[in-house]
């Protein structure tokens, strides 16, 4: 049995964000199921209009999930008892808007929505376009960093590093966002373009490794 190092191997990237993604929640609740819909899709008919005047495509702005759910109130009754009351339907739609890196755009962006009367909640986050790229950066870090490691070690243990026998690799999600991002309700007319900062989102800070065996002879 061939004697071996087994090393874990760190990459590390900090990188600037070059993407905006906006998600936005639109809420409509009724009585009825259908008004409830109803309520949401007019709801998104007034941002559709928003973000085109904005410059985008209707299609740019993509739904990412939608539900209906019964919606329940607590009351007490006549003799103090406390039940729950069928009080209608809450229709959910959520959305995102994606586009690049552009303070100027944003402002112009978020300045349409607040005033399309949509009542929508909304988070931004600043993220990669091409988000693959960051992980075959960190890869490359973590191999090289490993075998850095199993070199040192060799060397100080009198012994050399041999052929490289196996990799194990956690599948994980990266990070991929900045830690800049905010989150916040909006009223008709609550924000304008001169409102919304010009800021500099911070940088993106990931990380991955993977354990890698030598023979060591």
């Amino acid at each position: 049995m061939p004697r071996t190092i087994t090393v874990k191997g760190i990459g590390t990237a900090s990188v600037k964000p070059d993407f905006i993604a906006i998600t936005l929640n639109i809420v409509s609740k009724d009585k009825e199921y259908a008004k409830s819909v109803e309520g949401a899709n007019k709801r998104i008919e007034l941002l559709q209009s928003a973000v085109v005047s904005s410059g985008f495509a209707k299609d740019d702005l993509k739904t990412l999930s939608f539900n209906v759910r019964t919606n329940y109130e607590g009351e007490t009754d006549e003799r103090g008892r406390y039940r729950n009351v069928f009080a209608g339907y809450v229709c959910r739609y959520t959305l995102r808007l994606s586009f690049d890196m552009n303070a100027k755009k944003l402002a112009e962006t978020l300045t349409a929505i607040s005033n399309s009367g949509a009542d929508a909640e909304f988070s931004i986050k600043f993220t990669v376009k091409e988000p693959e790229k960051i992980s075959a950066e960190l890869l490359r870090a973590a191999t090289e960093n490993a075998r850095q490691k199993a070199e040192i070690l060799c060397a100080a243990s009198g012994v050399k590093l041999g052929t490289l026998l196996n990799i194990n690799y956690d599948w994980t999600d990266i990070n991929v966002y900045s830690a800049s991002a905010y989150t916040m309700e909006m009223e008709r007319g609550a924000v304008s373009a001169g409102a919304v900062p010009e800021f500099e989102p911070e940088d993106i800070n990931s990380s991955d490794s993977a354990d890698f065996i030598w023979e060591i002879i």
